[in-house]
């Protein structure tokens, strides 16, 4: 029996990805201010079993080790997010210097091993100073998140070669603002475009931050800013002109309303008249839709799996349901859909052709370690065999894909979920923090060595 085997194209970049809250730890250490995560987490009822990220993966302290366990993998790139409050503990302009000195001292570490830099500006933790002046509703907010964003140009520019301004401003807007699911856990629906808007028009205040850094992209390299978007295919779950149009809302809030706006300038008119009759809109002032769409170096794609959406009249805002995803499933409870990565990508194309990455796909299990002390996630090495095929048929296909980051490096804090929910190449025992590589880790070792899939 031969074996076929899908090669990537050399140069193609081979990395993980993390989230600061998510496993730095030391939330308070070193000047570092509260963030809107912090104040979430130690508010009782928040977090599934009253769990924070006070310590999580402690990778403020063991960074060093994190990184040589890259090394160990081979990791090619490193995706990682910054605490803006480690930065700038109150969300002004006072340095706390202690705190640039750590993400220096990480860049440092993974510049040695030649493993690249992919830094996101903004992972969901706000200073909680500037939630008290109204967050991401107050549109001042962007003012200051691209002050942020110039001061780490000027003095982490030259080490960090790929910058993300946001992940997943859908999430920060909808769960965060909208639900309440998330920090900062604010209900009030009503306020989730103009924040949307805002997130959005700090990106583009960013990207004119780098490009007046002098930062430019190099052609067909690994450089430049863009932003991470979750994009996640939408399907009806059945050929009802009602479902078809649930699904087509769902789709409109999750992923067209930033995609248009980034790419074509606007706001799609069918949700700008769907949530007129039961939102806020937001104020857009003149010159904002140029500032949001100018154009990026690269778009990154956050994927895991699709949403298959009904009609149901009960819900006022989208008039859909969640369909139950049909088995198998992850820990999270979404489908195991391989198509899914393959779809997003083309979503994406079908706006113009720009460089893409891959910024986070992978599975959620419920990793145990053996008694031999290995930990054996075969399920997870289907999943990244499956999902990393048809990345392939996609660039097969002319998209310009041009890296992939597992999510996650390290089992970590899953945010609201808290610890029980694990994602990572590498397991994280949190009572010790002994950290073991997976038998997925070994998997992707030798996946990146070939730079192929068989």
């Amino acid at each position: 029996m031969t074996t076929s085997r899908h090669h990537f194209p050399p140069g193609f970049l081979w990395g993980a990805a993390t989230a600061a809250y998510q496993i730095e730890g030391a939330w308070n250490a070193d000047g570092k201010g509260e963030s809107i995560w912090d104040h979430f987490s130690h508010t009782p009822g928040r977090i599934r079993r009253g769990e924070t990220g006070d310590v999580a993966c402690d990778h403020y302290h063991r960074y060093a080790e994190d990184v040589d366990l890259m090394a160990e993998i081979g990791l090619q790139s490193y995706r990682f997010s910054i605490a803006w409050p480690r930065i700038f503990p109150h969300g002004d302009t006072a340095l706390n210097q202690k705190g640039l000195d750590f993400y220096r001292r990480l860049v440092a570490a993974l510049r040695e091993r030649g493993i690249v830099p992919m830094a996101t500006l903004y992972h969901w933790d706000l200073p909680q100073k500037l939630q008290e002046r109204g967050g991401w509703v107050n549109r001042d907010t962007a003012m200051r998140f691209a002050e942020y964003a110039a001061f780490l140009f000027e003095h982490l520019g030259a080490e960090i070669p790929l910058w993300a301004t946001h992940n997943e401003p859908f999430i920060s807007a909808y769960f965060g603002y909208g639900n309440g699911e998330k920090a900062p856990g604010v209900r009030r629906f009503w306020d989730v475009l103009t924040v949307g808007h805002h997130l959005l028009l700090s990106h583009g205040l960013a990207v004119q931050a780098y490009r007046a850094s002098g930062r430019r992209a190099e052609a067909g390299g690994h450089s430049g800013i863009g932003i991470v978007l979750m994009i996640w295919p939408h399907h009806p779950a059945s050929a009802s002109p009602r479902d078809v149009q649930a699904n087509r809302l769902v789709d409109g809030a999750m992923n067209r309303m930033f995609l248009e706006a980034l790419f074509c300038r606007r706001y799609p008119d069918d949700m700008w008249q769907h949530f007129r009759r039961r939102l806020m809109l937001p104020r857009v002032a003149p010159g904002d839709m140029e500032l949001i769409g100018q154009p990026m170096d690269f778009l990154g794609i956050n994927t895991y799996t699709r949403v298959v959406n009904a009609a149901n009249w009960r819900d006022l805002l989208a008039g859909a349901q969640q369909v139950t995803p049909q088995e198998p499933t992850t820990a999270m409870g979404w489908e195991i859909y391989p198509p899914s990565i393959y779809e997003s990508v083309m979503k994406v194309r079908s706006y113009g052709d720009i460089p893409l990455y891959i910024t986070e796909n992978g599975i959620a299990l419920h990793d145990e370690k053996g008694n031999d002390g290995r930990v054996a996630d075969g399920a997870r090495i289907a999943y990244m065999q499956s999902h990393l095929a048809e990345l392939h048929r996609a660039m097969a296909e002319g998209a310009d894909v041009r890296g992939y980051y597992v999510w996650s490096l390290l089992d970590n804090f899953e945010w609201e979920l808290g610890y029980d929910k694990r994602f990572g190449l590498i397991h994280v025992d949190f009572a010790t923090q002994k950290r073991t590589l997976k038998d997925s880790a070994y998997w992707y070792r030798d996946l990146i060595a070939t730079n192929s899939l068989s």
